[in-house]
């Protein structure tokens, strides 16, 4: 390897070289820095001939290459704006950083889901033919072409593409809020109209042909769909609970803010079905450290994959010979239509653990919501005097 060589590439794994006097006709010091919007070597100059006598620009020479020698040593770039500094970061080590960030402070299926959308944008990265390097360049061309990716190439849903982009949006915050780069570019990318939910909740018969065919064939998958159907609790949290939780006396199940999704702890009402069936299986009689739905559904030391609901779900389901808008989580709003229809909307709102009404409204779909006879003869204090007089309005 030529000395040429050897020099070439120590400067391309420092980023610079080292400042050099240039004496003779015209005097001056220079040296080459990599400009990272470009990544190529460019000369940075500092003449010296407005000096008049050699002594002095010997000298003058000498302290800009001790001051420009300990600046590149500490990561000073020229062509850098010293206000966009931390736009150059490389983005790879950004993306680590935040993982970092995001392991210190979420539960694990919100690490585990924040770490799929890291590796999807790497896939997404080096698919491109020029991709981008630093962090100051994650733009709104880049989140767009990005969500286009996702949507047009791999042919996600709406709903999955407007995840994605409120993914770069909380990713983008965690950019700005560390002066990588100064305003959230997915501001103005808007979200795309969705279809309406896939998932659809089960009618009173379905409900009663479900616990005939799981009583029959699998009583402690029963048990899981009673909870999801009268507790709420949701799936993953479900897989948090143990024996322990249980409060007989009390008819209740604690859950607790280490895994809930609102992180609040709360006791959520158990009722007497619920209860017998635990009693039947023998659950209230394990140990109170295990988890209450483990392998095979049953109490065990070792806490299991939520993603087993779904499995005895769909083989259920296809015994039955269901559509897959009918899911497991189907349970749940079919319980919080049928509480709020009987008990109210808040009663159903405070079991849900929701934080508004509103939330809880949203589970109740427009063809589950019950037409009171009642109202039909409501009029209160707008009633108009002359309704006495008026003809009956026939039914129908």
């Amino acid at each position: 390897m030529s000395c040429l060589t050897k020099r070439n590439t120590a400067s391309e794994l420092l980023g610079f070289t080292y400042p050099k006097l240039h004496s003779g006709k015209s005097w001056c010091v220079d040296f080459y820095a990599t400009d990272p919007s470009t990544g190529e070597m460019r000369r940075k100059k500092y003449k010296l001939d407005g000096l008049k006598k050699i002594a002095e620009k010997k000298r003058r020479a000498a302290e800009i290459i001790e001051a420009v020698t300990r600046q590149l040593r500490g990561g000073w770039n020229p062509w850098v704006n010293t206000q966009e500094s931390r736009g150059f970061t490389l983005l790879s080590d950004v993306l680590s950083r935040y993982m970092e960030y995001i392991e210190r402070k979420s539960r694990t299926k919100t690490k585990h889901s924040y770490q799929s959308r890291v590796n999807i944008l790497n896939q997404y990265l080096s698919s491109c033919v020029l991709p981008i390097k630093y962090a100051y360049q994650f733009d709104s061309a880049f989140v767009n072409d990005y969500l286009d990716w996702l949507y047009l190439d791999r042919g996600v849903s709406e709903r999955t593409r407007n995840n994605y982009r409120g993914w770069c949006y909380s990713f983008a915050e965690f950019l700005v809020s560390r002066k990588y780069i100064e305003s959230n570019p997915v501001d103005h990318i808007p979200a795309l109209d969705e279809k309406r939910k896939h998932r659809k909740d089960l009618s009173p018969t379905k409900l009663k042909q479900m616990r005939q065919y799981l009583k029959r064939e699998d009583k402690p998958f029963l048990l899981a769909c009673y909870m999801e159907y009268f507790t709420f609790i949701r799936p993953t949290e479900l897989s948090y609970l143990k024996v322990g939780d249980i409060n007989i006396k009390e008819k209740t199940i604690f859950v607790s803010e280490d895994f809930s999704k609102n992180k609040k702890s709360a006791k959520v009402a158990l009722n007497d079905t619920l209860l017998k069936l635990m009693i039947e299986l023998g659950v209230l009689s394990r140990p109170t450290n295990y988890y209450l739905f483990c392998k095979g559904l049953m109490p065990s030391p070792e806490r299991c994959n939520p993603d087993q609901y779904n499995r005895r779900w769909k083989k259920m389901r296809e015994a039955l010979g269901w559509g897959d808008e009918y899911q497991f989580y189907s349970l749940k709003d079919s319980g919080i239509r049928d509480l709020a229809n009987e008990q109210g909307v808040v009663v159903a709102r405070d079991q849900a653990r929701h934080s508004d009404v509103s939330t809880t409204n949203r589970y109740i779909q427009e063809n589950s919501m019950l037409v009171h006879n009642e109202v039909k003869q409501f009029t209160g204090a707008l009633d108009d005097d002359e309704a006495e007089n008026a003809p009956e309005v026939a039914a129908g």
